[in-house]
């Protein structure tokens, strides 16, 4: 089983610009970059407001030998400088996934269950008693 922890940024609308300042200090290279415009369609949710299109859903640079990810806010989602650093918890086993998610979330809160999405089997978003942000994500098709 792999298990990797990743450093994760989100930004307020500013995630593409900072991905280039990125590429540029670290001689780092873009591996994948998706606005919230170029997601699927989901029916359960309204429509994408046109202030969302733009922003970065999810983008990976390498860093030497090490993944860098990204994200903007929803507009609306709150961003306080200072708690946009988060940890991904990338592992390539749902049930380790589950595991970890479970563990995490005792005394903590949870802002995203984990569920099978688009870009992964097992993905959520909890936040430790610790006050420490980690997106649990599984390596695969869903």
């Amino acid at each position: 089983m792999a298990l990797k922890l990743v450093p994760y940024l989100v930004m307020d609308g500013n995630a593409k610009e900072a991905i280039l300042f990125y590429e540029k200090a670290f001689g780092a290279n873009l591996l994948y970059q998706q606005t919230f415009g170029e997601m699927p369609e989901n029916p359960d949710f309204p429509p994408l407001p046109e202030a969302a299109k733009e922003r970065v859903a999810h983008a990976m640079l390498k860093v030497g030998e090490t993944d860098l990810m990204f994200s903007d806010t929803f507009p609306g989602q709150p961003h306080k400088t200072g708690n946009q650093v988060t940890i991904c918890i990338s592992s390539d086993d749902p049930t380790r996934s589950r595991e970890i998610f479970e563990a995490l979330q005792q005394d903590g809160t949870v802002n995203m269950e984990l569920q099978e999405t688009h870009f992964s089997p097992a993905y959520g978003i909890v936040v430790d008693k610790f006050g420490v942000c980690f997106q649990i994500y599984t390596e695969g098709k869903s």
